[in-house]
């Protein structure tokens, strides 16, 4: 940060000598602090595990817990060790005894004094020195008010220049007689240039995010905020807070992260290891369903019906469709005796199995064993003794293996998704009563691939490829998964990430008004049921953080057209920002608008239509100046972005220039779909945009 003074005097008067002054107290402790760290990290890896380990796989595992572990306290040079420090008047936890109204905070050296940071570090007699922000004793740091103080006497916040500390800033939450002022050191942290990936915002988490990052493991929690408002940073710090405080659980179960697309997880993924959080895995959906190389593309209308939620019935109906009742006996040979399983018990058999309803393959392994049951019951009516090695023996035999081929085959997801796609009579079977006959055609393959390597699959394709391969063999669910931009996922796409974590919590992280795709999310309620996570709380963030006042108001004026019931977002910024409109001739208008923001610092982004990038990009070499595509780090040599507005969602840059808003809206296959897409593009700015535009502005901006 740039502030570099104290901006409030403490209530132990001003500073008379060093040693009395608090700037330089808390640097001590910063210096102590990061010592305290280094002997931790040191211990660690003086560790000796040669007599602690039984064999080479305990060695491996615990050395490479141990890597872990050194690397989690690793000390960022240019990251704040602590960013805070609250005083309590008692003892955290302890009872608050009752004062005299209006009564003076005691001196500071009465206090419980803690400083909170992104990690717990102690000292050499395992005193804390820092405490980590998830720790319960923490959350004051972020919940208390001048209203409701938590017993804390005094909130102070700390200001950075890389990793020096510069400044503090403190509030009297105690003292009725302090005024109640806003925090300069605060804001200016929220409205700090970046370049390079997203930042935590673990110093400027806000009560309302607070208590969401907080929410507990067991329950499921939808996010709905516009841009600016946090979401995502919110979703990725409730991760960090729920490994803190469910680690081991975690640690079984695993977490995953699910984003847009790899430019958006390239974004965000210094955000958790800055917190200390080194093993939660990030994927996209494509990549979660990659059963197959997907090589094709569909046309909007095939992926609305192929995204659909009931094509999950049709792709169940079509599985079991392979299930055939028995018509002949099973005969067993052992030894020389001959035991016979009538066909009327095997159909029993088979009825029981998809009375449970289990997974199609699971019910396919039991058969056997179900039959060969069956036929040890005929071997103790008979006097005999057999024994679990015997209903093995009869379970693998050829006579049980051929019927159980014959009425339970096994059945490849790949194979049963290309047949309906390819086969229209076996498609029309398995979709009456559930989609049309224009819907059958939409989806079926004009040729008919011949094999499943040969076949040009679709993304959309590929998630009925899984939600196959789940009626066959259960997916492996994790314990908690955060799925950013939701607002743009199919049912099927949501069925596809609830099945990774039907036995752990979500967090959904969204904005329906920005929501670009021909099956984008109607409702969180319905997008939930998909999900199976009915019973999620939903909350609703509409404080903007990020977007200046005069940027989210301009973009404001399109939500009638493509969300009427959402609440726009109110900036609570104090700078207003740089916000401007420019009729522009050419591209030379639009490199001008570049290189004008570019004198300022941080991150400038240059959005245009997908169709005008190559232009763009051609303009830009043209005039000697670097840039980089979305995904690609930014440099303080280069620290310009070109970014398609098809990749925009989700990234945030300093200053932005929009070129033409009206190609933005044309591309898109319909004009709501396309102010949704304008909507995303105009709030991806921090601290100032720039539109600059030729042709006519969409109406519904003017």
């Amino acid at each position: 940060m740039s502030a570099s003074t104290p901006v409030d005097e403490p209530a132990d008067g001003p500073a008379t000598t060093p040693a009395d002054d608090p700037l330089a107290r808390e640097r001590s402790h910063l210096a102590a602090s990061r010592s305290a760290l280094r002997a931790m990290r040191e211990d660690v890896e003086a560790l000796d595990i040669g007599d602690v380990t039984a064999n080479w796989v305990n060695a491996a595992v615990l050395q490479r817990q141990i890597g872990e572990r050194i690397k989690a306290l690793a000390d960022l040079s240019d990251t704040p060790l602590f960013f805070g420090r609250l005083d309590y008047l008692h003892s955290p936890g302890a009872e608050r005894a009752e004062g005299a109204e209006g009564e003076r905070p005691r001196p500071e050296a009465a206090y419980q004094t803690l400083h909170i940071g992104r990690r717990h570090v102690h000292d050499a007699d395992g005193d804390p020195m820092v405490i980590d922000w998830r720790a319960p004793v923490s959350q004051p740091f972020y919940r208390a008010s001048k209203k409701d103080p938590h017993d804390v006497a005094l909130r102070r916040r700390f200001g950075y220049t890389g990793g020096d500390l510069t400044a503090y800033e403190d509030e009297h939450l105690s003292d009725p007689t302090a005024a109640d002022t806003a925090g300069k050191l605060l804001q200016q942290e929220i409205e700090r240039p970046r370049v390079g990936p997203m930042r935590d915002i673990v110093a400027t988490i806000q009560p309302e995010q607070d208590e969401i990052v907080r929410s507990g493991l067991s329950g499921s929690v939808c996010v709905q905020g516009g841009p600016g408002t946090g979401k995502t940073a919110v979703g990725l710090h409730r991760v960090a807070y729920l490994l803190y405080a469910h680690r081991e659980r975690l640690a079984r179960t695993g977490t995953l992260v699910v984003g847009p697309n790899r430019s958006f997880l390239h974004y965000i993924e210094q955000v958790l290891p800055a917190l200390g959080e080194l093993t939660v895995a990030q994927a996209t959906v494509d990549d979660l369903v990659a059963h197959v190389e997907v090589r094709g593309t569909d046309e909007a209308p095939a992926a609305v019906v192929k995204g659909d939620a009931r094509m999950a019935r049709v792709l169940r109906r079509a599985l079991y469709s392979h299930v055939t009742m028995p018509t002949e006996p099973v005969v067993v040979v052992r030894g020389s005796r001959r035991w016979r399983v009538p066909a009327y018990e095997l159909e029993e058999i088979v009825r029981q199995l998809l009375d449970r309803d289990i997974r199609y393959g699971a019910a396919r392994d039991a058969l056997p064993q179900r039959i060969a049951h069956a036929v040890l019951v005929q071997m103790e009516r008979a006097g005999e003794a057999p024994d679990d090695r015997v209903q093995d023996a009869v379970a693998r035999s050829a006579a049980v293996k051929a019927a159980v081929k014959a009425v339970w085959p096994a059945v490849d997801p790949a194979k049963l998704v290309l047949r309906l796609l390819g086969d229209a009579e076996f498609l029309a079977e398995h979709a009456e009563g559930l989609l049309d006959e224009q819907e059958q055609k939409t989806i079926l393959w004009t040729k008919p691939a011949r094999s499943v390597k040969s076949a040009k699959w679709s993304a959309a394709d590929a998630v009925l490829i899984d939600e196959a391969a789940d009626l066959v063999q259960r997916t492996h669910s994790l314990g908690h998964v955060v799925l950013d931009e939701a607002q743009d996922l199919s049912p099927m796409q949501y069925r596809a990430v609830g099945r990774r974590c039907t036995t752990g919590s979500a967090t959904v992280l969204g904005d329906l008004a920005q929501g670009t795709t021909p099956w984008a999310t109607r409702s969180w309620e319905e997008a939930l049921t998909h999900l199976g996570k009915q019973d999620a709380v939903i909350e609703e963030l509409t404080a903007g953080f990020r977007v200046p006042t005069g940027v989210i108001t301009y973009a404001s004026r399109l939500l009638p057209h493509i969300a009427p019931g959402l609440t726009p977002v109110a900036s609570i910024r104090e700078n207003p920002g740089l916000f401007e409109v420019r009729p522009a001739g050419g591209t030379d208008d639009v490199v001008s608008a570049c290189r004008e923001l570019l004198r300022n610092e941080g991150s400038v982004g240059l959005i245009a239509a997908d169709a005008r990038v190559p232009e763009l990009a051609g303009a830009l070499t043209a005039a000697g100046m670097t840039y980089v595509a979305p995904g690609e780090e930014t440099t303080h040599a280069t620290r310009l972005t070109l970014v398609p507005a098809s990749l925009a969602k989700g990234l945030e840059y300093d200053y932005v220039v929009l070129d033409e808003p009206r190609a933005v809206v044309d591309a898109e296959p319909d004009e709501r779909t396309g102010l949704r897409r304008l909507y995303v593009a105009l709030t991806r700015a921090v601290s100032g945009l720039i539109v600059t535009h030729a042709a006519p502005l969409p109406e519904q901006l003017t």
